[in-house]
């Protein structure tokens, strides 16, 4: 599951610091060394130094990693229409006034809550 957030981190951000990945996942560095050596292995991320700080080496998806993100995506979406396909017309419209008013109250305190980039933590994204 570790390497699953590492690989949806880097999707949401472009590309992150070993520090902002322990960040994000809540664990020490070399925690996120292992995690990252795996997904490494396996060809989904690659490190690279920073081009602004060259003590810093950054990790990001491969073409490999944003495929896999992509039949993530997908499998969601599928999955998403499928159930949509079984609502009938008056329940979509129902679902569809809820989300609105939720995105309305979300985008009113977006604002006052928003997290800066890379303070994502376990509980609170």
């Amino acid at each position: 599951m570790r390497q699953l957030k590492v690989v949806m981190v880097l999707s949401m951000n472009g590309s992150a610091s070993g520090q902002d990945l322990a960040h994000n996942l809540g664990v020490g560095l070399g925690t996120v060394t292992g995690i990252v050596d795996r997904l490494v292995a396996q060809g989904l991320v690659s490190r690279h130094e920073d081009p602004h700080d060259r003590r810093v080496r950054r990790v990001e998806l491969t073409p490999a990693g944003a495929g896999l993100i992509e039949e993530i995506n997908n499998a969601g979406i599928k999955q998403y229409r499928r159930i949509m396909d079984h609502l009938d017309t008056e329940t979509l419209r129902t679902l569809d006034h809820v989300t609105r008013k939720i995105r309305d109250v979300a985008d009113k305190l977006a604002p006052e809550q928003a997290p800066a980039p890379g303070d994502l933590t376990p509980d609170n994204g």
